[in-house]
């Protein structure tokens, strides 16, 4: 029984500690010394014996008979995969068995899960979004591993140490001084810093000259030297190099190809605040010389300064966006002003290939929307619509999430006060965001946030919304920043307050502001896209007086990019 008091002791000295950091109401809980008694009603059951192969094997093979038939099983162990522990395991119940590995909440929140070699991806899905119901940051090993994503990380980091320490070259307290200069204040990120992406503490703090050498060839480089010094395989480090990134000219951030990420450049091999990016835009189309419903058009922003027209004729475009992974890009159309007859389509990245999503009529007047790349769904506001709806890449499973229409009367001020406009996702707080404008110019514009619903399950509405920022002029488009978990949105209300880009950090739980509300620009021509670049450290902007912007994050300083008076910008975004 001494376990189950050191568990209760646990729990009891930090559930509280757990509420704050999630914002969470922490559940109930019970010891018992008896298996059966335990995992009676259980839909799922982690198991946390001693890292012992025998004693694990024989609770598997206990577990399939005495948990539920549609339970599923987990062990902690983050030294032994899953399907060694199958020995006493019926052949049907491995379907529903994985590795589910938490660290030491609430100060760790992460917790892993990885496949036995036949769990089903369901199951691992639907424990990811479980997961992030409760708090947890939920990462998935996309196969079976010998210790997990971070355990093998860690492994690494602890064998050079040793090593280092047992040579001489270094001391401890040297060790971790330079750690928290490099890794902790630094912000140093494995596989950007190898793609040569730094962070702005990193250019801070970096010689341009290393800062410009930094890429995958330079890695295999130095990583074949330490082959050959002591005799390493270099078939997992310089041959993987050399195979999959090399040999086809991907070298990293320099790199028109990209390397580990997507190249922020198409351009000749340049430092990231010189690199451009790919900039799209959608022109409304109601300043153009023959100005109608069906002119608007998806433009790019050429190197010269000028823009090309992508894809023409469309029905007062209004939100953009792309899922680089897929090299398609998703917009909306608002349709005729006033008629019931919005749409959304995608296309690929030079504007070919269209498809429709959501055909003209299926949605009122669809305004931004943002992707959840990962599932493959849309989530898009709806002014008119008076809600938030989501549907999946080829439009089935529309859904309205948030619904405002039930506390309006159409035609009155109740019924604008319902309308949404922008949206920003964040997975890694698991939260939604949008504006709710509010009358034109009105300063009666709000921004909430609420939990992203589950994928799984009924289709329900979203009912715990909670209001971050209320009486602002006109809020139209947000976007999120995940690394600092700051709120950005354009403002197209009276100034001085309107008409500017603006910024407020949220949070960990995404459910309050902190800290006061920054106004980053101002003087926009009626502000509608924006899209964060933080590479360069800028957001871009589009405003209904035909400018696209590019504003510096850190300093006051706002740059036209293109300006033509016979253009009305709304949507923006950069690949």
């Amino acid at each position: 029984m001494d376990q189950c008091i050191q568990a209760k002791d646990y729990i009891t000295q930090n559930i509280e500690a757990y509420a704050q950091k999630t914002n969470k109401t922490p559940g109930r809980f019970e010891t018992t010394s008896s298996l059966a008694q335990a995992v009676e009603n259980a839909w799922l059951v982690v198991e946390c014996v001693p890292e012992k192969l025998e004693a694990k094997t024989k609770i598997f093979g206990e577990l399939t008979t005495l948990a539920r038939r549609d339970a599923i099983l987990a062990t902690n162990s983050s030294s032994y995969r899953s399907s060694e522990m199958l020995g006493e395991v019926p052949e049907d119940c491995k379907s529903r068995i994985l590795n589910m590995h938490y660290y030491m909440p609430p100060n760790c929140m992460v917790v892993e899960l990885m496949t036995d070699g036949f769990t089903d991806p369901a199951i691992i899905e639907y424990l990811v979004e479980r997961s992030r119901e409760v708090g947890t940051l939920p990462y998935v090993a996309r196969i079976e591993s010998t210790g997990f994503i971070f355990n093998r990380l860690w492994a690494a980091v602890k064998r050079e140490t040793l090593t280092i320490l047992a040579e001489g070259v270094s001391t401890p307290e040297e060790i971790d001084s330079m750690w928290t200069e490099m890794f902790v204040k630094g912000g140093s990120l494995p596989c950007k810093t190898m793609d040569g992406q730094f962070s702005r503490e990193q250019r801070i703090v970096a010689h341009t000259d290393f800062a410009l050498a930094v890429g995958l060839d330079t890695v295999a480089f130095i990583e074949g030297h330490y082959v050959a010094e002591r005799g390493l395989s270099p078939k997992m480090t310089v041959d993987f190099l050399k195979r999959n990134f090399l040999d086809v000219q991907k070298l990293g951030n320099k790199s028109v190809n990209g390397g580990l990420y997507p190249s922020a450049t198409r351009d000749s091999p340049t430092s990231p605040d010189q690199a451009q990016p790919r900039i799209l835009a959608l022109d409304i189309g109601l300043s153009s010389t023959d100005s109608t419903t069906t002119a608007g058009e998806i433009v790019e922003l050429t190197p010269g300064g000028q823009v090309k027209s992508l894809v023409k004729n469309q029905a007062l475009p209004d939100g953009l966006t792309i899922d680089p992974a897929l090299h398609r890009m998703f917009w909306t159309c608002m349709g005729s002003l006033g008629n019931h007859d919005g749409a959304i389509y995608s296309a690929d990245l030079d504007g070919s290939n269209i498809k429709t999503v959501l055909a003209p009529g299926a949605v009122h007047t669809p305004k931004q929307l943002n992707l959840d790349t990962a599932n493959q769904i849309i989530y898009f506001c709806d002014r008119e619509g008076q809600g938030v709806f989501r549907c999946k890449y080829d439009g089935s499973r529309l859904q309205k999430i948030i619904d405002n229409s039930i506390n309006s009367q159409s035609g009155t001020e109740s019924d604008v006060m319902g309308w949404c406009v922008g949206i920003a996702l964040s997975p890694s707080l698991n939260k939604l965001f949008w504006s709710q404008k509010g009358p034109s110019k009105g300063g009666r514009g709000r921004i909430f946030s609420a939990e992203l619903p589950s994928n799984h399950g009924p289709d329900v509405a979203i009912t715990n919304i909670q209001c971050l920022l209320d009486n602002l002029p006109e809020p139209i488009d947000l976007e999120f920043d995940e690394e600092t978990h700051s709120l950005y949105w354009t403002d197209r209300g009276e100034l001085p307050r309107g008409n500017t880009l603006n910024r407020i950090q949220v949070s960990e739980d995404g459910a309050k502001p902190v800290g006061a509300k920054e106004l980053l620009a101002k003087k926009f021509h009626e502000a509608i896209g924006l899209k964060l670049d933080l590479l360069r450290r800028r957001v871009i902007v589009t405003d209904l007086g035909g400018s696209i912007y590019s504003c510096k994050i850190d300093e006051d300083q706002k740059i036209v990019l293109y300006a033509d008076e016979r253009r009305a910008f709304t949507g923006v975004t950069c690949i």
